[in-house]
């Protein structure tokens, strides 16, 4: 046996499975008319259209500046530099030491292993290298 529904009001014709079909889209289309008027008066009530967030394309910004010792120059133009990033842990407050290496570009051999180099990130020059020699700050002794 079927349960009633809980409308206790008078029931409704009995329809088609098509005339339901028809009444659905019928009445959607009825609410998605009445929210397109709402929605247009909220956005009337809220004033003229401001300009959104511009969209993210290439920055202009200054490029990075790494400084750290050269760790290995065997390869030809490159140098491969151990840059050390000593910080204080937010919440164990422990000084922290982390490195990481970057491979840079060095157009004329000029640093050796064991120097002190300042690093500017560039264009990519190959599968590694985004990184390119800007100054031997300290020779090695």
């Amino acid at each position: 046996m079927r349960k009633r529904s809980r409308s206790r009001g008078p029931a409704g014709p009995e329809l088609s499975g098509t005339e339901r079909q028809a009444r659905r889209v019928e009445e959607r289309k009825a609410k998605s008319a009445q929210r397109q008027r709402r929605r247009a008066k909220e956005r009337a009530a809220k004033g003229e259209a401001r300009e959104g967030t511009p969209p993210a394309g290439p920055s202009e910004g200054a490029p990075k500046v790494r400084q750290g010792t050269v760790v290995s120059d065997k390869a030809d133009k490159t140098i491969t530099v151990k840059v050390e990033i000593v910080r204080r842990h937010p919440s164990y407050e422990k000084i922290v030491r982390r490195s990481h290496t970057l491979h840079a570009h060095d157009e004329r051999n000029d640093a050796g292993e064991g120097d002190t180099v300042r690093v500017v990130e560039s264009r990519p020059r190959s599968r590694n290298k985004r990184w390119r020699l800007v100054e031997v700050v300290e020779r090695a002794r």
